[in-house]
């Protein structure tokens, strides 16, 4: 059996499909989107998705889960979910599950991506060598590394998007402390995702000592991260404008720390599903600036390369070709 299932599970939508190997010939079948909060599990909705094929046999499944996989075990960051390898597997009746972090899966991927695939932020060139960066804001804010290895690289998981939140400037500390009242401990995550930027929004509308619109309150139920998203891109609302240029900046700053921890001489790439839809505000200098900003090592910022990953569906290509590759290794 070459057929796998793959998954990418988000704390907004999980995406799952069956892919063929090997992992130099990898083509994907039958994928499905779910909505991840319409399941009171993981194993619903592969269920689902498997009933919805007719069961066919599997040599196994890897999965790439929004938050940290110790021993086995992956607890999801943004929904109440813990799930074992062992346990998928039992219920499944498959004879190998892998589960992995969700960037270490997307950073599976990224050495194989076209150029047609990646949207440069500036006109540095990817160098072929080097430690590469991968950042992704989303549902959360996920980071990884892919540390060079003789001729190919080794994707390292971590859990970066929850780190301590600096603020830059009399303004970033004024929404630090406003987040602070709320969480306490303000992560990257906190500002850095969509649920951020709707949190930008309100911080902003306090500022202005002017409640937020009535239309955004309209769409109950909605991603108002989404809603606001869309309204600053299309001009009509100001300040939803003016939250995305903070959330650009804040994310260019994010991804700079990450040049920095790992030396990512290799690029910078953005993953996720923010960054593609908001590709004008990012291509529009906020996002280089917070993330050149970074005093004496400054110059060596703007030697990396930053891309954003246009492919919404590489965490899935990653996670298969993660599974054929330990595959070959057992």
């Amino acid at each position: 059996m070459n057929l796998v299932l793959a998954g990418d599970i988000g704390g907004t939508k999980t995406n799952l499909a069956f892919f063929r190997g090997p992992v130099d010939q990898l083509a994907m079948e039958g994928l499905k989107t779910y909505a991840s909060h319409s399941a009171t599990s993981p194993l619903e909705l592969i269920d689902r998705f498997l009933d919805e094929a007719g069961r066919p046999a599997l040599a196994g499944a890897a999965l790439g889960i929004a938050g940290p996989v110790v021993g086995g075990t992956a607890t999801a960051t943004n929904l109440p979910w813990t799930v074992s390898e062992e346990e998928i597997a039992n219920h499944c009746a498959l004879p190998k599950v892998v589960l992995i972090n969700d960037l270490q899966a997307t950073a599976c991927a990224v050495p194989q991506l076209s150029t047609d695939k990646l949207l440069p932020l500036n006109d540095v060139p990817f160098p072929g060598r080097g430690t590469i960066g991968l950042i992704a804001a989303g549902t959360g804010l996920g980071e990884a590394l892919l540390v060079r290895h003789r001729d190919g690289y080794i994707p390292c998981a971590s859990e970066g998007g929850h780190q301590d939140f600096a603020p830059q400037n009399e303004q970033e500390f004024r929404l630090r402390q406003h987040l602070a009242r709320q969480y306490g401990h303000v992560s990257l995550e906190r500002l850095v995702s969509g649920p951020g930027l709707a949190a930008i929004h309100r911080f902003l509308c306090k500022e202005a000592r002017q409640p937020e619109p009535e239309w955004l309150h309209d769409h109950r139920g909605a991603d108002h991260g989404a809603v606001i998203a869309e309204a600053g891109l299309n001009g009509h609302e100001p300040r939803c404008t003016e939250a995305l240029v903070l959330f650009a900046s804040l994310y260019g700053a994010a991804a700079g720390n990450l040049a920095l921890v790992g030396l990512t001489t290799g690029g910078i790439c953005l993953g996720g599903g923010i960054a593609p839809k908001i590709t004008p505000i990012l291509t529009g200098g906020a996002f280089m600036r917070g993330f050149l900003a970074k005093g004496r090592l400054s110059h060596l910022l703007a030697q990396i390369p930053v891309r954003i990953i246009m492919d919404s569906q590489t965490a899935l290509w990653g996670a298969a070709a993660h599974f054929f590759h330990t595959a070959e290794l057992d």
